[in-house]
């Protein structure tokens, strides 16, 4: 049947009774397009960035020793420190964090925290400046998450940030590897001796006790009617861009540390900090993941574990790390 040209099938449409149907000329089977035609095509690769390729290498790479193999390889310090060069820093750019007035908040301009993992200051009714403090989330022994904050000696106009991170996170346990100066600032005195206030909180000094190798300080921070307790300890005899010359108050800090968390009133993550934030900082963490992985698996993968430090955080001087950590607590 035809209709100005079309060809229509003798149906009748729903709801329009006696309305003809138009329908296809020629045959009924489906079209099928051939690709054979086009030959082989190959899939389209995802483009891999240097940020990629830096990622892989540090989620990848490991190097395990036996506890028998380590005082052998911690007296190679040119085979160390050529295994451990070749770890990409994974740097953060300023471009990475475009936050208005950061800059005021950094010690060092090229030392960025991890966007990623970065913790943000939550703050009723803040803009976003006020959330920013230079300061990493870092993974602990077993892939534990937020065991530990790495992050930079407070400024003075900091100071405020620091303990609302504290406060915030439910720290109970403060690290400080650096004196207050070392040629130059290196922090500001970010506690009182007896008491004194800091944005909202108000810190007191409950006890002082002092041994040769730290200083540690039981704290309470109150804000509003809340109190809390927090443990700070001062480890001053590790010079910036230095090594210890032994290992042992380094592995005794750690004790100490292992000690407080016993009886921790909390169970935050422990605020490490030194100067930058990522020598002495990351050092320690390493050393203390290192010897729980000694201790618990009678083996240690220096070079894994500060590769995984890196990916939260840029530390640095992981062959002082082998030399002056777990290596020595072998024996």
């Amino acid at each position: 049947m035809q209709w100005g040209g079309l060809s229509f099938c003798p149906r009748v449409a729903v709801g329009q009774p006696g309305t003809p149907v138009p329908c296809r000329r020629g045959s009924n089977v489906s079209l099928v397009l051939d690709m054979s035609s086009l030959g082989n095509v190959e899939p389209i690769q995802p483009v891999c960035t240097p940020r990629d390729i830096t990622l892989k290498f540090l989620r990848t790479s490991s190097h395990v020793l036996r506890k028998q193999e380590l005082q052998q390889h911690a007296q190679s310090l040119a085979q160390l420190q050529e295994e451990f060069s070749k770890i990409p820093p994974n740097f953060v750019s300023p471009e990475e964090l475009e936050i208005p007035g950061r800059a005021f908040k950094d010690r060092y301009k090229t030392i960025l925290p991890n966007p990623e993992s970065r913790v943000c200051l939550r703050r009723a009714g803040s803009q976003e400046e006020d959330s920013y403090i230079n300061a990493n989330y870092i993974t602990g022994y077993a892939g534990r998450p937020r065991e530990y904050i790495a992050t930079q000696g407070p400024l003075l106009n900091t100071v405020s940030d620091f303990w609302q991170m504290v406060w915030q996170e439910e720290a109970p346990l403060i690290v400080m590897i650096t004196e207050l100066q070392e040629r130059k600032e290196k922090c500001v005195h970010y506690w009182p001796e007896k008491e004194g206030t800091y944005g909202p909180f108000t810190i007191h000094v409950q006890g002082v006790s002092e041994s040769v190798e730290y200083v540690v300080r039981d704290l309470s921070i109150q804000l509003g009617k809340e109190c809390r307790k927090v443990k700070h300890i001062l480890f001053p005899s590790w010079p910036d861009q230095q090594t210890p010359e032994s290992a042992k108050p380094l592995l005794h800090l750690v004790a100490k540390v292992e000690e407080a968390l016993q009886t921790a009133a909390s169970p935050g993550p422990v605020v490490v900090h030194c100067s930058a934030g990522i020598g002495r900082t990351g050092c320690f963490i390493a050393t203390r993941i290192g010897c729980q992985q000694l201790q618990d698996t009678g083996e240690v993968d220096i070079l894994g574990i500060v590769c995984h430090l890196r990916i939260d955080r840029w530390v640095h001087r992981g062959w002082a790390c082998s030399k002056h950590g777990p290596l020595n607590s072998s024996g």
